[in-house]
């Protein structure tokens, strides 16, 4: 995957120029921290809440994403031929919209939409990198659902990031979507520590013509990736996700 090699290595480039790895190590020890055991803070920004724990994410869970969803869109049949646009909504930064484009023979477009503004421009800086058609914004990505009710919407990693409140909404949504023959494919983490949500979901869109599943792929890191993890006392050997597609 020469593109992604390319991008690798600008992405270390970018985000190493004013961290050294030492730094590094300690930031993407802190934001894992905030994923495993203080998810509770994760609603008000504390994953991105200084520069260490952006270029953690960004080299780190950047890489690590656009990997396994390279690998579900793949596995779910969602690279079908006649694709124009991609909606990203939670886009972060862009890795999800951009693995979906380029799995696909030609290159959909991808409309990013996050509420973080660093996101959006780091999505925009990936679009760049890969060569895709696309653009990043910031705004709400559950009212963008019904904004662009005719291309395939990718929620990756969102969804178990959103107030109880403002999922239910999402959810009637995509329950309508499906119902008007629009597809999507949302992407979450394997575990089930913090997804009680997940099982209605599950049933409600399967009963509108969607799929659930688990996956979990080889992961056959890049050395410089694998070398990161290490240092931080990580050590993925699968790529591993749960998805609800509707084709």
């Amino acid at each position: 995957m020469a593109d992604f090699s390319a991008w690798l290595a600008a992405l270390e480039q970018r985000h190493l120029a004013n961290l050294t790895r030492s730094e590094l190590t300690r930031a993407l020890r802190a934001l894992s921290s905030v994923y495993v055991e203080r998810r509770d803070r994760i609603s008000s920004g504390a994953a991105l809440d200084s520069a260490g724990k952006r270029a953690a994410f960004a080299l780190f869970y950047g890489p690590i994403h656009f990997l396994t969803i390279d690998a579900v869109v793949r596995a779910v049949g969602a690279n079908a031929p006649g694709i124009d646009t991609i909606a990203d909504l939670g886009c972060g930064t862009g890795v999800g919209g951009a693995a979906w484009a380029l799995a696909c023979d030609r290159s959909p477009r991808v409309r990013g939409v996050d509420r973080n503004s660093w996101a959006v421009a780091e999505a925009n800086w990936t679009y760049s990198e890969f060569g895709i058609r696309g653009r990043a914004a910031t705004g709400d990505a559950v009212r963008e659902v019904t904004r662009s009710p005719e291309y395939p919407v990718l929620l990756a990693y969102t969804v178990n990031e959103l107030p109880e409140a403002t999922r239910a909404d999402l959810l009637g949504k995509l329950v309508a979507a499906a119902r008007n023959r629009r597809s999507f494919l949302i992407v979450e983490s394997i575990a089930r520590r913090d997804k009680a949500w997940w099982p209605e979901w599950a049933q409600r869109l399967e009963g509108e013509g969607a799929r659930a599943a688990e996956w979990r792929f080889p992961a056959t890191l890049p050395a410089s990736l694998a070398q990161i993890a290490r240092s931080a006392g990580l050590d993925p050997r699968e790529l591993t996700a749960r998805t609800i597609f509707k084709p």
